[in-house]
């Protein structure tokens, strides 16, 4: 079997397992890459949750030996959720971006790439490979780029032409030296809808992200949201959509090809007074199979917080107090006293005031006393 055979029967393969998309790359070195992934760690735009060392991101080789090539894979995943309930006055509810719909993607694809090694052995048992998603040493971009996935957007997507950026990524480094696809041309052309429409600003420039500005991963963070990300944050409980959203080439594109990435409803547009003193044991059960739920419900919960307050919501002015009273995480408390002077009812000051004579912890006395300054511009 010639490697350009071995090639069409993996890709045949691939798609007999639900793979959508897949593509093939050299295991060249990313040269380009590692320029700017030294820009953004000198600018600061990194978030920390990336590979720290910058040459294992760059070089597959150091991650598999005599690597030759790199299968990278792509799985459409849906933007339209059907039967969505309705956030009413008493009943607001948050939102979990549209990635973390359904069962958590880094299983779904782990799976894939699973059963696709092991089709690859088969045919080739001297062969390597190792296989990653998401929190693996490679860009998945930039692989998913070099393979002819897609294009690189301006929103720091891969923005494929059959199911644009709504797309989760894996790949497989391998010492087979398959035959590589072409690149697909940049198509954002002069568009900058994305960077028009990031809430944040956090999209400098067309591909350029600074990733502590970016919604996504401010949902994530476990301390106090800073102040002008608050207003921002709207009712999003994980991730944001925006630059996906707005993106032209999004247009028309969803796509149900994946019974597991179906979301429930009620799971990915929860009640948000529900969260605020959920247990570890309900939270585990009702989202720990989403991929939203892997920093725990702390973060959540203090989202869940902000957007109650973003609602203006007055019937949660008993469970923010209750809060500020019991719970034993100054995060917590203390967003809980900003919200309740954001929210700004007549218990408002009464609450604050009684909570700024007990509390001990300064962090927590600095947001009550936020509360209070939102109560005093409100004239409450």
């Amino acid at each position: 079997m010639t490697l350009a055979q071995l090639k069409e029967e993996i890709i045949a393969y691939s798609s007999s397992i639900g793979i959508d998309k897949i593509g093939f790359a050299s295991a060249d070195p990313f040269v380009e890459l590692k320029e700017r992934l030294i820009t953004q760690q000198n600018l600061g735009y990194q978030s920390g949750f990336e590979e720290k060392n910058i040459d294992k991101r760059v070089y597959p080789d150091l991650v598999l030996p005599e690597a030759k090539s790199i299968i990278a894979i792509a799985l459409a995943y849906p933007s339209k959720m059907k039967n969505a309930p309705l956030s009413k006055r008493d009943e607001r509810r948050g939102l979990f971006c549209r990635a973390s719909w359904g069962e958590d993607y880094h299983t779904i694809l782990k799976q894939k790439l699973v059963l696709l090694q092991s089709f690859i052995l088969e045919k080739v048992p001297t062969a390597k490979v190792v296989s990653m998603v998401d929190t693996g040493e490679l860009s998945d971009r930039a692989v998913a780029e070099r393979a002819g996935i897609g294009w690189s957007g301006k929103n720091c997507s891969i923005i494929t032409k059959e199911f644009g950026s709504y797309v989760y990524l894996g790949e497989m480094i391998t010492t087979i030296p398959l035959p590589p696809d072409t690149p697909i041309a940049d198509q954002c052309g002069s568009c900058t809808k994305c960077i028009d429409a990031c809430p944040t600003g956090a999209i400098v420039q067309g591909g350029q992200l600074d990733s502590n500005k970016c919604i996504a991963f401010l949902t994530q963070t476990k301390t106090f949201l800073a102040d002008e990300y608050r207003e921002k944050l709207g009712n999003r409980i994980y991730g944001c959509d925006t630059c996906q959203q707005v993106c032209p080439e999004n247009k028309g594109k969803d796509f149900h090809l994946h019974e597991e990435m179906e979301p429930d409803p009620e799971v990915v547009k929860p009640l948000l007074k529900e969260l605020l003193f959920i247990s570890n044991r309900d939270f585990k059960e009702k989202f720990g199979s989403l991929s939203g739920a892997w920093r725990g419900k702390k973060p959540l919960q203090r989202n869940a917080i902000i957007g109650i307050a973003h609602y203006k919501d007055q019937t949660a002015i008993g469970d923010l107090e209750k809060l500020l009273k019991e719970d034993t995480r100054p995060v917590i408390r203390g967003t809980a006293a900003w919200a309740i002077g954001k929210i700004g009812t007549d218990q408002s000051k009464i609450i604050l005031n009684a909570a700024k004579e007990r509390e001990k912890d300064a962090d927590v006395v600095a947001e009550i006393e936020k509360g209070l300054n939102l109560l005093k511009n409100q004239k409450i």
